[in-house]
């Protein structure tokens, strides 16, 4: 066998890590539990309450990375920092069909873990460990969730334990399913467990060891600052030196090359399917000086779990980024529901202005209503003197006001359905042409709800109502009511109705106004006459803003259909500024903590001999 590599005269190799910042200002040291498992407990709760629902580009990516620190929170850096002195968890990785199972079994001289042809083999990973050290990893702290089992199983969620006399103490193997395995599940698991290691064990082979999938978590690794030691396998022994100076290269430029590299070369395993020892020996040897010396496996511990630390904060500050993308798609979906919903009121407010309303059939009921002009322009001439005279003719003859009602009723039904169309088909419109809206969309929602148009209907009833009770209310203290009756009510009530449709100070506009305006201009005369100019402009404008605030009312329950879309979706308070709270009070604790400390104390030395 042949081992490449010093790790105590390379730069990087696996040892007691210096910080990556230093404490500024008064800042003093403290001990690791004073401050550390605080500030993660609370960049875990941060972590916990962010939500990605909206589908955005960074969405995936924030949701993945969320799942990746929560478990690594859980199954590494929380229970690691409350026992520094358990033992060191090697995480043995690897493609299919590297070997990892044979090695393992190897390394123990136990056959713990199935290995075979058939793929995938590891279906459940597998820890072996001392028996002296089997109560630690038995108690659950490190990967807590999965479940403890001493036989072997192939249900999802298991960790097998088991023992082995011929493992140091202080030493644990833990054989992981396939990083490249057909089954998903297998390929999580297994990035999780590299996530929970103290050392990572990567086994690759002559074959296969330039694949994509080895070298993107050898760059996680690196990223992280994790101690990491590599087993080229099965390797022809008349091009040993010539892959493992290229694999050496490999990760020198992927600034890996203070991993320590033992190339094993093709072999046959015994009866137990086991190597033979002269093939392994140098390799255990390295882990039996490793486990024999606590100030090197201190060493990795720290070097590990700072860099896992430092490596925290630019994830979570693109999680945070995320969260406030979240936030604002959000926002900007709601505005583009209610840009279209505002547009919507102010055709409303700019129909009520322009007379468009008093087209067609509400003129010529309310010509009909009030006789002709030339009758009127007489009364105007006179109005001062024919107060009472008017108000008695209009009150005395029986003017169709019903179909005038009608008229008026339909006309504002009309503009409501047309309006509520022409906006549902904008605002679906505006989300369709977002990512996170189009996710949103249902068809329903580029028309009208199909309450609309009898909603719309109740609300023209409704304010016409409303109309008659101001009229009342105005003409309480007045001779009006008492003389008149109902039907003067009901006819001073529609007058006000067309006032509202001609302007707000009932003053007609448009072509189709100014075609009646002798008939406009008289009911304005007939409202003077009764209320007085002050009294009718107050009717007219307070009937323009009732109708107004109903019509807001409704356009703003069918923006609603839209807008509980976006709430049930937005992400609650400000997950963006939580998260870089607490991910800036982990690195304070992390700089201020005395467990990582400036010295280096190198791993043992590669032991350095001829191959077989």
């Amino acid at each position: 066998m042949t081992t490449h590599g010093d790790p105590a005269t390379r730069a990087g190799a696996p040892a007691v890590a210096t910080r990556a910042g230093a404490a500024t200002g008064d800042d003093q040291p403290v001990h690791a539990a004073e401050g550390l498992p605080a500030a993660l407990t609370g960049l875990r709760t941060a972590i916990d309450a962010a939500r990605f629902p909206l589908a955005l580009p960074s969405a995936a990516p924030a949701r993945h990375a969320a799942t990746s620190l929560i478990d690594q929170l859980d199954d590494y850096l929380l229970p690691r920092l409350a026992r520094l002195d358990a033992p060191l968890l090697v995480v043995v990785g690897g493609s299919t069909g590297a070997g990892k199972s044979t090695l393992v079994n190897s390394l123990v001289k136990a056959r713990v873990s199935a290995s075979g042809v058939l793929r995938p083999t590891t279906r459940s990973p597998v820890l072996v460990c001392s028996p002296t050290d089997a109560t630690w990893f038995r108690q659950g702290d490190l990967l807590p969730g999965l479940t403890r089992t001493t036989d072997p199983s192939e249900q999802p969620g298991t960790l097998h334990l088991v023992t082995a006399p011929a493992l140091p103490p202080g030493l644990a193997f833990l054989d992981a399913p396939d990083i490249d395995s057909v089954v998903d599940a297998n390929r999580a698991l297994a990035g999780q467990l590299l996530a929970a290691a103290d050392l990572w064990l990567f086994v690759t082979t002559a074959a296969r060891y330039a694949d994509a999938v080895p070298w993107e978590l050898l760059r996680s690794a690196r990223a992280r600052g994790t101690a990491v030691a590599m087993v080229l396998d099965r390797v022809p022994p008349e091009a040993a030196d010539e892959i493992a100076a290229h694999l050496s290269e490999m990760l020198a430029a992927q600034e890996l090359g203070a991993a320590p590299l033992f190339v094993l070369p093709e072999t046959w395993v015994d009866g137990q399917g086991l190597l033979p020892d002269r093939i392994t020996a140098p390799l255990s040897d390295w882990f039996t000086r490793l486990a024999a010396d606590a100030e090197a496996r201190a060493a990795v511990v720290r070097q590990t779990l700072d860099g896992a630390l430092a490596a925290l904060h630019p994830v979570v500050e693109a999680m945070a980024d995320a969260a406030d993308e979240q936030l604002a798609a959000a926002d900007a979906l709601d505005e583009r529901v209610q840009a279209a919903y505002r547009g919507a009121e102010r055709t409303v407010d700019q129909g009520l202005k322009d007379g468009r309303l008093l087209r067609g059939e509400v003129l010529a009921r309310w010509q009909e209503f009030v006789g002709t002009g030339e009758f009127f322009r007489g009364l105007e001439a006179r109005i001062g003197r024919l107060r009472d005279r008017i108000v008695a003719t209009v009150t005395g003859r029986p003017a169709p006001a019903a179909e005038l009602r009608t008229a008026i009723e339909s006309q504002l039904v009309t503009l409501l359905r047309g309006v509520a169309a022409e906006a549902a088909e904008n605002a679906y419109t505006g989300w369709k042409a977002h990512p996170a809206g189009a996710a949103l969309l249902a068809a329903d929602l580029a028309h009208a709800s199909a309450e609309l148009p009898a909603r719309a209907e109740q609300l023209v009833r409704d304010w016409q109502r409303a109309v008659l009770e101001l009229v009342r209310v105005e003409g309480a203290d007045r001779r009006f009511v008492a003389r008149t009756a109902a039907y003067a009510v009901n006819a001073t009530g529609l007058a006000v109705m067309i006032g509202v449709f001609a302007s707000t100070a009932f003053i007609p506009t448009g072509l189709e106004v100014a075609a009646g305006t002798g008939t406009a201009v008289a009911g304005q005369t007939v409202l003077q006459a009764i209320f007085g100019d002050q009294a009718v402009r107050n009717l007219a404008r307070a009937a323009r803003v009732d109708l107004l605030e109903r019509v807001g009312a409704l356009l703003a329950e069918e923006a609603a259909r839209f807008l509980t879309r976006t709430e049930a979706a937005r992400p609650t308070g400000d997950a963006g500024a939580a998260l870089r709270r607490a991910a800036a009070e982990v690195e304070r604790a992390r700089h201020r903590s005395d467990l990582f400390g400036t010295g280096e104390v190198p791993l043992p030395p590669t032991v350095r001999g001829d191959r077989p």
